[in-house]
């Protein structure tokens, strides 16, 4: 472990895994998770405006950054799980989140694995479901015989190894939430997409909002996966501060 004033750094076994993780700030904790193939490393620069108001938690989710690589199929609801301990190892009990992507489809299994424990998140370029079967273009062109193409997810992870799992499982990545799931979830939800986002499809969220019993929805326009960010993100800082103090 690693400690200096306002700041920590560990690495602890959860379920029988190496899990990183940084903490930072203080306040309330906020949990920030990142997307499929990146690390923490990704929500960086947003720490800044976040420390001064909240307890920060970043997470190199199972599989990824400083976290041990996946050694059985991909499962995003055993990732969540996983982070569920973690977060239970933490003492964390209620907790705000920010999810992009990988990161919101945990986040939505979290807030079906523990009700209480997620108050409001954060979800952007996420419905809380997706098919790689329904993206062949992505399931052929995502690759590990590609990986130059990539660049971000080979800076972000610690081994070659690592990156080449990470490749190998995307063929795997299938996550379905039902109209009855979302009925049950009671987390405040920001649903963030970009109207060009090729992952997101439109309809997909009418029906999330029809089901969700207490979600708003941004759409951003001529904005593709990654909403937040570029000339986006402080807008997004703004906007996301101000939605997840609206519950206290």
């Amino acid at each position: 472990m690693y400690t200096q004033e306002g700041y920590t750094s560990e690495t602890i076994t959860i379920n029988g895994k190496n899990i990183y993780f940084e903490k930072i700030g203080t306040g309330e904790p906020l949990l920030l998770l990142h997307g499929y193939g990146q690390s923490s490393k990704a929500w960086k620069s947003y720490i800044t405006s976040f420390k001064n108001d909240f307890t920060v938690y970043l997470i190199d989710l199972p599989g990824h950054g400083k976290s041990d690589s996946f050694t059985s199929t991909l499962s995003i609801k055993s990732v969540a799980a996983d982070v569920n301990s973690l977060l239970d190892y933490l003492g964390l009990t209620r907790i705000k989140a920010i999810g992009f992507s990988f990161g919101a489809e945990v986040l939505f299994q979290l807030a079906l694995l523990h009700p209480e424990l997620v108050t409001s998140m954060i979800s952007i370029g996420s419905s809380g479901s997706w098919d790689v079967e329904n993206f062949p273009q992505a399931k052929r062109s995502f690759t590990f015989e590609h990986r130059e193409n990539f660049p971000w997810l080979i800076e972000a992870q610690t081994s070659e190894q690592q990156i080449k799992i990470l490749f190998e499982e995307f063929q795997n990545y299938s996550i379905q939430l039902s109209d009855a799931e979302l009925e049950a979830i009671t987390t405040r939800i920001l649903l963030v997409s970009g109207d060009e986002d090729p992952g997101v499809n439109l309809n997909e969220i009418v029906r999330v909002k029809r089901h969700l019993p207490n979600c708003a929805i941004w759409i951003l326009p001529n904005v593709r996966h990654s909403a937040h960010t570029g000339v986006n993100k402080e807008i997004f800082i703004e906007r996301a501060k101000a939605f997840l103090a609206n519950d206290n």
